[in-house]
């Protein structure tokens, strides 16, 4: 197994512990691990080294050859690491690694030394080496052997070199200026040409490793005549630059060497004595012509240099050796790469302005001004880009968010290098906000109006509130509710109920528009947030009326209660008031509007009906001719859909003679045979009770007349609130007289008439010129009495009396007294 080492600066690590919450901290770990080694091999533990909690992160590279070990903190081989491939020849082979610190945001240096192994055997650049020596070489005469090449370094590169023994050529081994080996080939005893015309060793190059590893190579020595000169290199080094990408077959150099001898043994061939696998996939030599020509990619960013050494050798097999440097010139060919760090998402929307949604690096593979970066976002984000430590950048925000203006936000940002051309690259990052409670239901209305015709089912649905919140899931979720109150006394619950969900009203019993027309409740609309957030909105109830009340007729009395009958002068002239007929009806607005129609009569000619007063009158002059005793039978309906109506009887008796009252008798015993004799009775007992106070009240006035001039009594006729049914309301125009309607009869006194005047209603509202109006509540007959002066010479005196009063000579006689109630 492999080995580790942990070279740890205790400064450093002092002041990495000490400075561990701070957002910049810096420190440098290294480490030492042996190349090839198995992936999970464990190289140190971060955790326990650093006492931090990182990621590991590379610069440039786009392998990562190492990683962190989540749960134990060990810094572990995440791929095999091959040395030669990284860093070839040189001795010194470090990857450099960060440690990113996310929260606070810190960097720390890793620096991992690869360490060589003995993985690499020395090898010679050709399968054959060939010398032509002359027979006259002289003893002790050198001849350069091939290089072996190690791609190992250090010990474990070529350390020397061995031949198999044999009686003419001894080796020597010799330390170069770049501390490596190379051999040449002594002769320790004179060629004889006649005796070996060939020569055939096995050179051997071991390297210093363990295990130990080698390398052979075949000499062939032919034995020829002299050759002493060797090929010299017009320049012992050679250095060149070149591009990176550049094109194949592009030149980059060319090597010149010279010899002085001629013929065969001047003619120099050019071939590569040491160079490194990477180089030998990149470059070719001439072998005639020493041009250094690219047969691969050259790629700046996978080396900056390279150096290999090149053979020139004559036909004899005389070489010499010279050095070529190749640097390698960076053109701006790799965009810079952007690498999200970390994010969080989704946003909170109520988060604070600069709070930190995500970490970005910038990276550029190119060095020098192809390097130099540049870092924006568009201008119509609400977030900025704030430099961090090196090429690190933290992404902000600069005002509140609003997930309910905009809940996703798409963050584009742009890097640009300083090359020439620049290049560039682009990121976008995707943020989602996330919802808070911070937006009360809102109801579509201020305020809600619901009609429910009266007589409703139970359950009926009255109306549907709405309310809608912009926040999310649950606390988007409304749920509606009833607030608490009272309704004349009774809980709201008991008239309506509320779907929570839906916020459809409906009715719980039945209305009666008779009984209130009209309640508000207030509703509450509640989301599911936590804490919940709420609004109330007022709903009013308006309760319709429905045509479900019948005409009740006031007057006259309904029969079985009361029998009452009009007396009609036989004087009277067409368009007379005779009576009237006073209904109402419970219902409002059109199921209210009332209209009257004589369904039967006695004489049908004789009398018509107002429509809509309800005013009996005079059709044409009534003669002698006519029946005395007439009867209508009225109908009074409503404007209801469908109507609906109710009958009366009036009973009418044509006379002017209290004298005919007994003929009175037999109408009432057409009428109502089964009743004659109560009727009989009480039409006695009230004749004669009230003749006993007409009688009072008449020597009462002519007692007033002589104190004063004249007096006028103005009846209103009006009906006692008490006989008025409840919720019964004045319709103007609908049929029912307004709340006074007045009937004015004149009596005079002395030697002028004996007779009482029937004269046409008036108008309350006018009074004669110099006239004072009084009224008197406290009559005796509990009827409304205005008393009225005026300056006139003529005495008369005006009474209250509905029903028709007859007088002849100084007899006065009372039939019957009848008082006309009036309703608003």
């Amino acid at each position: 197994m492999g080995w580790r080492n942990l070279t740890l600066s205790l400064s450093s690590l002092l002041m990495a512990l000490f400075f561990c919450h701070l957002r910049h901290a810096r420190g440098d770990l290294s480490y030492t691990v042996p190349e090839e080694t198995k992936r999970q091999y464990v190289i140190g533990n971060i955790a326990k080294d650093l006492g931090l909690d990182a990621r590991i992160d590379t610069d440039d590279s786009t392998k990562r050859y190492c990683d962190i070990n989540l749960n134990s903190g060990n810094l572990v081989v995440a791929e095999t690491i091959d040395r030669e491939e990284l860093c070839g020849s040189r001795m010194s082979c470090i990857l450099n690694y960060e440690l990113v610190l996310e929260n606070p945001l810190e960097v720390q240096r890793i620096s991992l030394q690869i360490e060589d192994i003995n993985d690499n055997a020395p090898r010679f650049p050709n399968d054959r080496i060939t010398f032509e020596i002359g027979e006259s070489a002289v003893k002790g005469q050198r001849f350069p052997l091939d290089e072996a090449h190690d791609s190992d370094i250090g010990q474990n590169a070529v350390q020397g070199y061995s031949i198999e023994r044999n009686e003419h050529f001894v080796l020597s081994v010799h330390e170069n200026a770049e501390q490596g080996k190379h051999a040449e080939l002594v002769l320790e005893k004179e060629l004889d040409r006649e005796q070996q015309k060939e020569i055939n060793l096995i050179l051997t190059a071991t390297d210093g490793g363990t295990p130990q590893r080698s390398g052979t190579v075949v000499i062939h020595i032919s034995v020829l005549d002299a050759n002493d000169n060797s090929p010299v290199f017009s320049q012992s080094v050679y250095k060149a630059s070149l591009a990176e990408n550049a094109p194949l077959g592009a030149t980059v150099v060319t090597v010149s060497a010279s010899d002085d001898d001629v013929g065969a043994n001047g003619e120099v061939s050019y071939e590569f004595s040491r160079v490194s696998d990477k180089a030998a996939k990149l470059f070719s030599i001439d072998k005639m012509t020493g041009q250094i020509k690219v047969i691969g990619n050259i790629d700046y960013e996978e080396e900056t240099y390279y150096e290999m050494r090149v053979q020139a050798k004559d036909g004899p097999g005389l070489a010499s050796t010279a050095k070529i440097i190749i640097d390698i010139t960076d053109l701006n060919d790799n965009a810079p790469r952007i690498i999200l760090k970390s994010l969080n998402d989704p946003i909170p929307e109520n988060s604070a302005v600069g709070t930190e949604v995500a970490i970005i690096n910038v990276q550029d593979k190119d060095s020098g001004d192809n390097r130099q970066i540049r870092c924006s976002i568009q201008q119509n984000v609400p977030f900025k880009l704030n430099p961090s430590i090196k090429n690190y950048f933290s992404l902000a925000t600069t005002n509140m968010l609003d997930r309910e203006t905009e809940s996703d936000h798409n963050v584009t940002i742009t890097v640009n290098d300083g090359g020439s051309p620049p290049l560039s690259s682009s990121m976008t990052i995707h943020l989602s906000v996330a919802d808070v409670n911070d937006n009360p239901p809102v109801f579509h209305q201020k305020s809600y109006s619901a009609y429910v015709m009266e007589n409703n089912k139970p359950g009926t649905s009255i109306c549907s509130i709405r309310a809608t919140d912009p926040d999310w899931r649950q606390n988007g979720t409304v749920l509606y509710s009833l607030v608490s109150s009272e309704v004349n006394g009774v809980p709201v619950s008991s008239f309506i109920s509320m779907n929570a969900d839906t916020g459809v009203i409906h009715a719980v019993r039945s209305f009666d528009y008779e009984q209130f027309r009209k309640f508000k409740v207030q509703v509450v609309a509640r989301d599911n947030g936590s804490p919940p957030l709420s609004s109330n909105v007022s709903v009013s109830v308006f309760i319709t009326d429905e045509n479900d009340n019948s005409p009740q007729i006031l007057y006259p009395a309904p029969e079985g209660k009361s029998l009452m009958t009009e007396m009609v002068p036989k004087a009277s002239l067409s368009g007379s008031l005779v009576s009237k007929v006073i209904a109402v009806d419970a219902d409002s607005g059109q199921n209210a509007w009332l209209s009257y129609q004589i369904v039967k009569s006695t004489d049908p000619g004789l009398f018509t009906i107002g429509v809509h007063s309800g005013e009996i009158r005079a059709l044409r002059d009534i003669t002698e001719s006519d029946s005395m005793k007439q009867n209508l039978i009225i109908s009074v309906k409503d404007n209801g859909q469908p109507p609906l109506s109710a009958t009366c009887s009036v009973y009418l008796l044509i006379s002017d003679n209290l004298a005919e009252v007994p003929e009175l008798k037999d109408m009432t015993y057409e009428e109502s045979n089964s009743k004659l004799t109560s009727y009989l009775i009480i039409a006695l007992v009230s004749v004669s009770t009230f003749f006993l106070t007409f009688i009072i009240l008449i020597l009462a006035m002519r007692f007033c007349h002589r104190r004063k001039p004249r007096l006028l009594f103005d009846g209103a006729v009006a009906i006692p609130s008490a006989y008025l049914p409840p919720n019964y309301a004045e319709v103007e125009g609908a049929g029912t007289l307004r709340s006074s309607y007045n009937y004015d009869t004149y009596l005079t006194t002395g030697s002028r008439t004996s007779d009482f005047k029937f004269v046409a209603s008036y108008n309350e509202s006018t009074l004669p010129a110099g006239g004072i109006q009084k009224l008197e509540q406290n009559d005796p007959f509990g009827v409304n009495v205005i008393t009225q002066s005026n300056t006139a010479d003529d005495d008369e005196v005006s009474a209250v009396c509905p029903s028709r009063c007859y007088s002849t000579g100084a007899e006065i006689s009372f039939y019957m007294l009848t008082v006309h109630f009036l309703i608003p």
